[in-house]
């Protein structure tokens, strides 16, 4: 990698402070603290600096999007969570700081109900990752990295 270190915004939405506990036989076992310290580990092997945030209210994560537009920051890595389905405003804040984003899942959201199948967010993300589990947001990252030159 060049002497730039990218910087890259981790976000999540409603529930998934509840990893390692919800659902596990559907999210994974991994807690959001796990997650994070693996994306870390990777994100050093990178040369990236991270930047997590997780809220379960839909405004607090727009107000997080708008601030990254004043960080410099180069890509967003996104799990909207339920949120996926419903919020045009949080589709809107994506597009209105005009930052790459993955859109990441843990769980297949195709091979689940139907309500789960459409996403406002996919159509202004770079590429979505569903199914995965927890290596999605790994995925991601090297993803991100690949658009960065990297």
């Amino acid at each position: 990698m060049s002497g730039v270190r990218h910087r890259v915004l981790i976000v999540h939405g409603p529930n998934l402070n509840l990893l390692g506990t919800r659902e596990p036989q559907v999210y994974g076992r991994e807690t959001l603290d796990e997650i994070h310290a693996g994306l870390q580990r990777l994100a050093e092997e990178l040369g990236i600096d991270l930047f997590f945030f997780q809220s379960n209210h839909e405004g607090a994560l727009i107000d997080r999007l708008h601030q990254a537009r004043h960080e410099n920051i180069d890509g967003i890595i996104i799990n909207p969570g339920g949120l996926t389905h419903t919020s045009v405003a949080l589709r809107d804040a994506l597009v209105a700081v005009d930052i790459p984003a993955v859109e990441v899942h843990l769980s297949n959201i195709f091979a689940r109900e139907s309500f789960r199948h459409h996403s406002f967010i996919s159509p202004v993300a770079v590429g979505q990752l569903c199914g995965f589990g927890a290596m999605g947001y790994q995925l991601a990252l090297r993803g991100l990295c690949g658009r960065f030159g990297a």
